[in-house]
């Protein structure tokens, strides 16, 4: 069969699945993987996207609008742009990738008012382009990327990766939810663009981000990079699950009686929430507002009113608890450690992207909201696709690749107990939710809490595989399970405290750890120190 580019072929089902074949495949559909599919589709590939639920409605990008890193390309405005994120990520961050992304997310905002987004206008007519409504902007992308010829698989989760004999990623398989079998996908490149981890943790859109595709690439070698910036906890109704946290800057914090929290704020003040909460309730009221920010703010983040007007509170003149919620890694800036301006990983022939990859290059250790996350999604979803298809090209035929599966943890049989994927879940999330174990970090607290996660993951391989309706579970158990161990391992070796990282027995930030922390492995977590990229080039420059 002759295909356009863009277009998988389909081939015979096999054994319960459904088959394709692909030049590349993309695993996540939310923006970075669905602008990877579009770039790898532009650039001649035959693409399938895979998603976990239904492409242009999952997510966190989704449920909700988010700020967009777009500054106009005038050099004192770029300079401005990249020096303000500098001390807050610890000064970690590399100002060519950071160049990079702007210069990226300039032409892919762009792009989207051409293919019809519509940015509102300032009151002089001018075009505003620094932030993008969730629904409107992945419905159009789910638009584009079908448009793009890309094949696109709605939930259908991947399970596990297929590599060849020399360690190349082949493909993927995983669930069709929908339709009570599995699929398979033969690609010559793989992106992963599966979001991050926030453990289940109730935040908005973030029911599918259990960090799926960090199991499936450390399952096939893959490394990790800044796992310790990676607990990010964002202040949310006591009584919902939104996590726009922006208008709490416009927001007075008091403890039960009434009495105001010294201290207490969305930005800088947030350790002091989470100092009160362990003491008792705390009380959000958007009480500095005035008429016209709340009228901004009704318009701006309309689904940020939402759990108010359904539960009758008027959050400007009333009082209303509030609670702090994980966001691990997708509010993070830890992930897979990408190698080179393509965005591939350490594993050949799979490339990272969004939230699942690092955002250590632009943002050092901090992130503290969408802004960047959005712009590293557009960026990196680009380069991803574009460099898998450029991979694909220069694989040529493959016909006769043979291929293995890597699957781990609650895919193989032997004879034991099942895996509980629901009781090991809840069993990881006692280790990171609680705010003494994981935003105020501590050698002791921190070892005690591995040596628990490190028997769970061995108990967890010992176990069988789960029947098919409790496969999905028991594998995103396991990747949270995963990633909460290079979390933990990762903070143990940063002995200071440096970006959104913080330890109660190092809070001083130290010059001796300017470096960052790679991380890797399954049944042995490892980590080791690696030198900034600036640094690296400066000695290649000497």
């Amino acid at each position: 069969m002759t295909n356009s580019p863009g277009r998988a072929e389909k081939l015979s089902s096999s054994a319960g699945s459904v088959m394709f074949d692909a030049d590349v495949l993309v695993l996540g559909g939310g923006p970075a993987g669905t602008w990877a599919a579009i770039s790898a589709a532009e650039h001649g590939a035959r693409v399938v996207l895979a998603d976990k639920g239904f492409c242009g409605t999952s997510g966190a990008t989704a449920a909700a609008g988010t700020g967009v890193w777009y500054v106009d390309p005038a050099p004192e405005r770029r300079e401005a742009a990249m020096a303000s994120r500098e001390k807050l990520g610890g000064h970690l961050q590399d100002r060519r990738w950071m160049a990079r992304v702007l210069d990226r997310t300039y032409a892919q905002s762009n792009q989207l008012a051409d293919w019809g987004y519509p940015y509102p206008a300032d009151d002089d007519g001018r075009p505003q382009r620094n932030s993008l409504q969730g629904p409107e902007y992945m419905r159009l992308m789910r638009k584009r990327t079908k448009q793009a010829g890309v094949t696109i698989l709605d939930h259908s989760p991947a399970l596990e990766l297929l590599v060849d004999g020399n360690g190349v990623v082949a493909g993927a398989t995983g669930l069709r939810r929908q339709k009570g079998d599995r699929w398979a996908v033969n690609a010559k490149a793989v992106v992963i663009a599966t979001g991050g981890c926030a453990f289940l943790s109730k935040t908005l859109g973030s029911n599918v981000l259990t960090g799926d595709g960090y199991l499936l690439a450390a399952e096939a070698g893959a490394e990790f990079t800044s796992m310790e910036f990676s607990n990010a906890y964002a202040i949310s109704p006591a009584f919902g699950s939104v996590t726009k946290t922006l208008f709490y800057s416009w927001s007075s914090f008091t403890d039960e009686q009434g009495s105001v929290i010294p201290g207490a704020s969305s930005k800088g003040g947030r350790s002091v929430i989470a100092r009160a909460l362990r003491k008792g309730p705390v009380y959000a009221q958007l009480d500095q507002a005035d008429a016209e920010t709340q009228r901004h703010m009704r318009v701006s983040q309309p689904n940020f009113f939402l759990p108010f007007d359904r539960t009758g509170i008027d959050p400007f003149t009333q009082r209303f608890p509030i609670t702090l919620r994980l966001e691990g890694t997708v509010r993070g800036t830890g992930g897979l450690r990408i190698i080179d301006d393509s965005c591939a990983t350490t594993v050949p022939g799979l490339y990272a992207a969004g939230d699942a990859a690092t955002r250590e290059l632009i943002c050092g250790g901090f992130t503290g909201g969408g802004s960047h996350n959005a712009a590293w999604a557009m960026s990196s979803g680009h380069w991803a696709g574009q460099g898998a298809a450029e991979f694909a090209r220069q694989m040529g035929t493959t016909s006769g690749r043979q291929a293995f599966r890597r699957g781990t943890v609650g895919l193989r049989s032997g004879g034991g107990r099942p895996l509980q994927g629901s009781a090991l879940a809840r069993s990881v999330q006692d280790e990171v939710f609680p705010y003494e174990l994981n935003y105020f970090r501590e050698a002791g607290r921190l070892g005690e809490s591995l040596r628990r996660l490190d028997a769970l993951w061995s108990d967890a391989s010992a176990a069988d595989a789960p029947d098919e309706k409790e496969l999905l579970r028991a594998r995103e158990a396991a990747a949270m399970l995963a990633t909460a161990r290079w979390m933990y391992r990762s903070a143990l070796t940063r002995q200071e405290s440096r970006g959104m990282h913080r330890r109660d027995d190092y809070p001083e930030q130290d010059d001796r750890y300017l470096h960052l922390v790679t991380s890797g492995g399954l049944d042995d977590v490892w980590t080791s120190a690696r030198p900034l990229a600036s640094a690296q080039y400066a000695e290649a420059a000497e």
